[in-house]
C-alpha cells in the first residue's frame, strides 16, 4: 500500500505508524510495539483497536423522521462558547502529539505512534488537500467518540442517516505554508502538525439518502452540543472557525 509515496506494509511501520484493517495478531503486536515505544500501557491504546458499538439501549425513535427540524438546546453564541485560544491548544498538542514531520516519510521516526484515519460508520474523511489521514491514537479515539455521540444524539431526537465530516487532519509544515495562501486561519503555529488536532465541518454533513433534509443549522447545533459535553469532560479544546466553516478540535487527554 502506498500513501503519498510512502510504502506501508503489514500493520506497523517501525513501531511508529499503525494502520487500521490489520489482523488481530498484527493489532496485538502493534499495541505491544506502541507500549515499548511510548512507555504507556497497552490498555491506553487498546481502546483505539476496539471498535465501539453504540451505547446500550440506543434506539432510533420509531415513527416518522423529522424532515426539516430536530429539537436542539440553545448553548449560546458558538463563536463565544468555543473560543479556546491557540496558545493553550498548542501546549496540549506539544505534550500529547508527535514532533512535527516534514513529510509523511518521516513517520518512520516519530516519537510516538500515529494511526490511519478512515471513513467508517461514525464519520467521513473528506477529500484531503492540505493534510494526510493520520492522528495520534488519543485524537483518533476522540474523533470517533464525537461521531458516535452525534449519531446517538440525533437518533434520540428522531433523526438518523447523518455523519460528521472530518475536513483536515495531520499537516506538515510544508502543507501549512501552502494552506496559508488560501486559508486565513492557518498559522505557522498550527496544532495540526502534532497529529492531535482535526477539523469537523459544521456546514456539511454526510448523508447517503438524498430524501432526508434535516436543517443544516440543527445538525450544526447538535454537533455543538456533543462537543460542549466532551469539552466539559476535559476531553478537548475547541475553536469555532467562521471563515472555514468548521470546529477546530484538539485532544487534551
Amino acid at each position: 500500500m502506498r500513501i503519498n509515496g510512502l510504502r506501508i506494509s503489514g500493520g506497523i511501520v517501525v513501531a511508529g505508524l499503525i494502520m487500521l484493517g490489520c489482523s488481530k495478531a498484527e493489532k496485538e503486536s502493534g499495541v505491544a510495539a506502541i507500549s515499548e515505544t511510548s512507555g504507556k500501557s497497552e490498555a491506553v491504546y487498546e481502546e483505539y483497536f476496539t471498535e465501539p458499538e453504540f451505547p446500550a439501549g440506543f434506539r432510533i425513535k420509531s415513527g416518522p423522521r423529522h424532515e426539516d427540524r430536530v429539537p436542539v438546546n440553545n448553548i449560546g453564541r458558538l463563536a463565544d462558547v468555543f473560543n479556546d485560544s491557540n496558545k493553550y491548544q498548542y501546549a496540549y498538542a506539544e505534550r500529547l502529539g508527535i514532533k512535527p514531520i516534514e513529510s509523511l516519510g518521516d513517520a518512520y521516526f516519530v516519537n510516538k505512534p500515529l494511526v490511519e484515519v478512515k471513513t467508517n460508520k461514525f464519520y467521513v474523511v473528506d477529500e484531503l488537500t492540505h493534510s494526510v489521514p493520520f492522528l495520534v491514537p488519543e485524537a483518533a479515539v476522540l474523533l470517533r467518540t464525537i461521531g458516535r455521540d452525534f449519531i446517538d444524539t440525533l437518533g434520540h431526537r428522531g433523526a438518523d442517516g447523518y455523519r460528521i465530516i472530518a475536513t483536515s487532519l495531520l499537516r506538515t509544515p510544508q502543507s501549512v505554508k501552502s494552506l496559508r495562501r488560501v486559508n486565513v486561519n492557518a498559522t505557522d503555529s498550527s496544532t495540526h502538525k502534532f497529529g492531535t488536532t482535526f477539523d469537523i465541518s459544521y456546514t456539511r454533513f454526510a448523508c447517503a439518502d438524498s430524501t432526508r433534509t434535516i436543517h443544516d443549522g440543527d445538525l450544526k447545533n447538535v454537533l455543538a452540543e456533543v462537543l460542549l459535553a466532551l469539552r466539559k469532560q476535559n476531553r478537548c479544546m475547541v475553536k469555532f472557525e467562521r471563515k472555514t466553516g468548521c470546529f477546530h478540535v484538539t485532544v487534551t487527554r
